[in-house]
């Protein structure tokens, strides 16, 4: 999907790249590809973020064994499944993969990035932000059920979490950025059989972005000069792009913060 070609593309400019998968086996088979194009490998780590257990062991792993990190992208996500599901930290598996997991793991990060300054994270987010409806008095998304907007209100989150974090960094040398890749056809929806999802992925095979296409403004944000010192921003086809008033509201971005740190019960790095 998009993370390995994003991955496959920074190997071809030589960064010491890693992979962090839930499923290891696919990781080492396009771990094995990106060797077979670009001579370089790349490190495979095991992570699951819909198991906060697998976020922080993951994270402690990468600080006892990387002297820097230049770059955090937050690329993992998931569609909405066709049926309300928790993970076993108690919270709505889209929310907790494409939210929460990123959470905690850039908060048990930051202290390397901010020693490894200047750096950035980047957050892969969607224009589906702009169908988002969240609502911070129901984060179990238990009171209606409907796949296609529940996806689009995780990537609210992602674009408030941007937002939110920017302002926290403010002065540290470490930047944050969302983007949308475009509209790829990737195995992001391979779990949900709702129709809307499958509709859209219809025109996504006849219309969208192939996934070295969206991988595009995600390394663009990992590498380019031009957005050095740009922060808190919204990117689409690498350039700064429109992001709906819903998904930088700094109140809403404050309360999502403050609920999403009782939720993972990490100590606030910012």
């Amino acid at each position: 999907g998009i993370g390995k070609e994003t991955a496959r593309e920074l190997a071809r400019r030589n960064a010491r790249v890693i992979l962090a998968c839930r499923n290891q086996d696919k990781a080492r088979d396009a771990a094995e590809d990106i060797f077979k194009t670009t001579g370089r490998h790349v490190v495979c780590m095991q992570l699951d973020l819909c198991s906060f257990d697998s976020v922080r062991d993951f994270a402690s792993k990468v600080i006892a064994s990387e002297e820097r990190l230049d770059v955090l992208i937050n690329n993992a996500g998931m569609m909405s499944p066709p049926n309300r599901e928790e993970t076993k930290d108690g919270f709505e598996v889209t929310f907790q993969a494409n939210h929460l997991g990123h959470f905690l793991l850039t908060h048990l990060l930051l202290d390397l990035l901010k020693r490894s300054q200047p750096s950035r994270i980047v957050v892969v987010g969607s224009v589906g932000q702009t169908l988002g409806r969240l609502d911070c008095n129901d984060l179990s998304f238990g009171e209606y059920w409907f796949p296609l907007l529940n996806y689009c209100t995780t990537k609210q989150c992602n674009m408030l979490f941007t937002v939110e974090l920017s302002r926290r960094l403010r002065g540290t040398g470490v930047t944050v950025n969302c983007c949308h890749p475009g509209y790829v056809r990737s195995d992001i929806a391979n779990r949900s059989e709702d129709i809307q999802t499958w509709l859209f992925n219809r025109l996504l095979d006849a219309y969208g972005k192939n996934v070295k296409q969206g991988s595009e403004t995600t390394v663009y944000l990992a590498v380019s000069e031009d957005v050095e010192t740009i922060s808190g921003k919204y990117f689409s086809d690498c350039k700064k792009s429109f992001a709906v008033p819903w998904a930088t509201d700094r109140i809403k971005a404050k309360q999502l913060w403050e609920e999403s740190l009782k939720m993972t019960k990490v100590k606030e790095a910012v």
